[in-house]
């Protein structure tokens, strides 16, 4: 794996961080409780009032502590196997560890732009840009030109690339349906409460469902980036569809109210993409000797 020094580096940074950002925000819980403010748009916040998350709304601090618990137990776990396996030339390790990078990179983009300033901001910060540099060498890592070799030709890329596409196309549709009625009827989206825009929205619409498009498409074509991008996006997929089924429940146990669609869908998706992920697993190479 090249660049085994920087990446290596850079996601022990990510761990030790991550654990310790995590931590915090699960377990300092100092403060008075809940309250209740009227933003400047004249809605009625719950303000979840302690520890770290003290000034997020009830709403956010349910889906952060949420992802907080996969950060430690399901994400710093798989990105250390991840790195042990890829130092090791393990396709399956190069790529698991991409996809897993993704997710991480994602949630700290989300915790620097979406939550409410906290002590923990600098420490997003580094997390967001070690994320991003070991990603973006990470990706850089694979010999594009050979890595369909890597890849059964009995892979099932109709399915995957259509999965993604359809993931892609629901994601969009969903997200558009939360926003243009605000701006027909020149409203407060619902749930953007005293935030100053709609952070995840614009994350998904403007990377996720391009670049899940994009990568369904190519894998159908048995393209060398398709089975890369795919790769990557079902990983990182796996991931973030047990934080968005964390953040479903701990939303319903802490009385937010959610669209059915939501409810349904990010769960739903979330078993697809680990059926996607051992259909990518068994029809995968083990090792990169000659794949960059």
């Amino acid at each position: 794996m090249k660049n085994k020094k920087s990446i290596t580096t850079l996601v022990i940074c990510i761990i030790v961080f991550s654990f310790f950002a995590a931590i915090i925000g699960i377990f300092y819980n100092n403060g008075n409780g809940v309250y209740e403010i009227q933003s400047f748009r004249g809605e009625i916040i719950e303000i979840y009032g302690k520890g770290l998350y003290r000034n997020d709304s009830i709403s956010v601090v349910a889906q952060g502590k949420a992802q907080d618990i996969i950060t430690i137990v399901l994400g710093i776990p798989l990105l250390a196997l991840a790195l042990y396996f890829s130092l090791k030339d393990s396709l399956k390790g190069r790529l698991l560890l991409t996809g897993t990078l993704g997710y991480f990179l994602y949630t700290y983009i989300s915790y620097v732009f979406l939550w409410m300033y906290n002590p923990m901001f600098l420490i997003y910060v580094v997390l967001m840009s070690a994320s991003f540099f070991a990603f973006t060498l990470s990706m850089m890592s694979f010999e594009i030109n050979t890595l369909d070799q890597a890849f059964s030709k009995k892979l099932p890329v109709k399915f995957l690339g259509g999965f993604q596409i359809f993931f892609a196309i629901a994601l969009c549709l969903l997200w558009i349906g939360k926003i243009l009625p605000s701006i027909k009827d020149n409203v407060v989206p619902a749930g953007l409460e005293h935030y100053t825009t709609l952070v995840i929205q614009g994350m998904d619409l403007g990377f996720i469902v391009p670049i899940a498009l994009l990568s369904g498409i190519l894998l159908i074509k048995r393209k060398p980036y398709g089975y890369l991008i795919s790769s990557v996006i079902i990983m990182k997929g796996f991931t973030m569809g047990a934080a968005l089924s964390a953040m479903i429940i701990s939303q319903y146990i802490a009385g937010v109210k959610m669209s059915i669609l939501e409810i349904i869908m990010f769960p739903v998706f979330s078993i697809v993409i680990c059926y996607c992920l051992i259909l990518l697993l068994r029809n995968m190479e083990s090792v990169t000797s000659n794949l960059g």
